[in-house]
């Protein structure tokens, strides 16, 4: 939970009780649009008590694969509903809402819907969809088998679909709204007017911006650290980087930043950060070079897994070794983004699937006795993006495609190599150039090139080769919780892949990577 001395505590909140729906993180994404501050916690962890330390001025129920038919299916405490604040539920949120007040929900029958739907409006307008039914009906996007069979007493029917006689309902006088569809998917064009309707008929100001959140964050940041020492362990992505500058603006040279380079940066980006940091912004920096240490313990390594754990465990030694230089140092800054703080909480209360086994620096609070600054950790990446344009950051460091922190350890499937990292940097800074001159950079979320476990044979001139092939990747996204790949022309790709194979010693095959991502992490591995 968000603890009292946050920025967010100074904003209007709205809770989205999460009943384990895989795009629940975009009900949050819509609201955010809106300037309205949200949290999402699993219906688990909502308590009586949790309700009225949180005290939401607005609640969403998310959807969900459970069945409210079934015994111990997921519910909400019934003090949600005594709060005397507006209530949207969601697919299964709007079946779990008629359970409990006093409804039916039935099985399937027939009237299971999944995918692209349209729904119909009834005779009487209300609020919540003003700006729907302008040119009839609605297209939205259904995901049910169960479906409502009899309305909860005091609401009424707002809308129809041919497989949910009660696709909107509506208690007015408890301002209790229900709906079968995903308003915060893209395949309900109208959604966003139904939140933004929502959050208005709450009496929501939307107060949530980044001018805001950076001078409460700022306050917070002196409150927490006081006079102490700051270690920050500073990648030079855009997340780190952003939390370094805005807690460096809080409390100056208290902060020292770490810059731990593993050797497995991208080409010449060892010298950039150094150079912004320790130049520009004048931040006390330790560039800790031990790309010798990292490159010997990876040799002969080429499970995933074990890549990632080697550099995660050898990077806390590293970090710590230079960290224990800083005399007076009692907290640790990380750029702990929201998207990270829920892939971390399982839905189901059990074991959560391991998405990121290498983040930020993992186990140093604890090992250290250090406690923690995540001045981030309210936000998505398109947020902290947008902090960064409030600090004062170039719009081209903002603006950078995200890097894992492994580095190219993870764009190296198989053994790595210092020839194949090499090979790697070159065709990749060949990649971005191009991207970069047909003006595509900022429209691609990240994009990259992997070297394949594999050498092919090819013909160049009058000569056989028998080199490595690479392949390509880039994707859409908002957030970074859901992708696309991004559809290049051939033109674009012919000319790169011809760039590649002439200017890169090592590579003659050239392949592009069209697959998406559903939540969860947009990396190679």
């Amino acid at each position: 939970m968000t603890q009292s001395t946050d920025p967010a505590r100074h904003h209007e909140r709205l809770l989205i009780i999460d009943f384990g729906s895989q795009v629940t993180q975009l009900i949050a994404r819509r609201l955010r649009e809106l300037n309205v501050y949200c949290e999402i916690h699993p219906f688990q962890k909502v308590t009586g008590d949790f309700l009225a330390e949180f005290a939401p001025k607005a609640v969403i129920f998310s959807g969900g694969p459970a069945s409210v038919i079934d015994e111990d299916s997921p519910r909400p405490p019934e003090a949600v509903f005594a709060l005397g604040v507006p209530i949207l539920g969601i697919c299964y949120g709007q079946q779990v809402m008629m359970e409990m007040l006093g409804g039916k929900v039935v099985r399937g029958e027939g009237t299971a819907e999944f995918g692209r739907a349209y729904v119909e409006h009834g005779a009487e307008r209300i609020d919540l969809l003003n700006g729907w039914f302008l040119e009839g009906r609605e297209q939205v996007w259904m995901s049910h088998g169960d479906h409502v069979s009899r309305l909860a007493p005091g609401f009424e029917v707002y809308a129809t679909s041919p497989g949910a006689p009660f696709a909107i309902t509506a208690d007015l006088s408890r301002n209790f709204y229900a709906v079968q569809f995903h308003p915060e998917v893209h395949h309900t064009p109208n959604g966003k007017t139904l939140y933004e309707n929502f959050v208005r008929l709450a009496g929501f100001k939307g107060d949530w911006t980044m001018a805001a959140y950076r001078d409460e964050a700022i306050r917070q940041i002196r409150e927490q650290v006081g006079d102490a020492k700051v270690i920050c362990g500073l990648s030079g992505g855009v997340d780190s980087s952003v939390a370094a500058v805005l807690i460096h603006e809080a409390i100056g040279d208290q902060l020292t930043c770490v810059f731990v380079d593993h050797g497995l940066l991208r080409q010449n980006e060892a010298e950039e950060v150094v150079s912004m940091f320790r130049d520009h912004y004048n931040i006390p920096l330790i560039h800790a070079d031990e790309s010798e240490r990292f490159l010997t313990a990876l040799d002969g390594v080429s499970d995933p897994e074990t890549k990632r754990k080697t550099i995660g465990k050898l990077f806390i030694d590293v970090f710590q070794h230079y960290a224990d230089g800083i005399d007076g140092a009692e907290f640790l800054a990380q750029g702990t983004l929201y998207p990270d703080v829920i892939e971390s909480v399982s839905f189901s209360g059990g074991p959560s699937v391991t998405i990121k086994s290498h983040h930020n620096v993992g186990g140093l609070p604890e090992k250290m006795g250090l406690k923690l600054v995540e001045p981030l950790r309210e936000l998505f990446k398109d947020e902290v993006r947008a902090l960064g344009h409030q600090l004062g950051l170039p719009a081209s460091f903002i603006g950078r495609h995200p890097f894992p922190g492994p580095g190219l350890a993870i764009r190296c499937p198989g053994e790595i190599t210092r020839e194949k990292l090499e090979i790697l940097r070159k065709a990749d800074a060949v990649y971005i150039d191009q991207i970069r001159k047909h003006g595509l950079y900022d429209e691609i979320w990240q994009a990259f090139v992997a070297i394949l476990p594999v050498r092919t044979v090819g013909v160049m001139g009058d000569g056989r080769t028998y080199d490595y092939a690479c392949a390509l990747r880039a994707v859409t996204s908002v957030d970074g919780m859901t992708a696309d790949y991004y559809p290049f022309s051939h033109e674009f790709l012919g000319e790169t892949a011809t760039r590649i194979i002439n200017e890169v010693k090592g590579i003659n095959r050239v392949t592009y990577d069209i697959t998406s991502k559903p939540p969860g992490t947009i990396e190679w591995e």
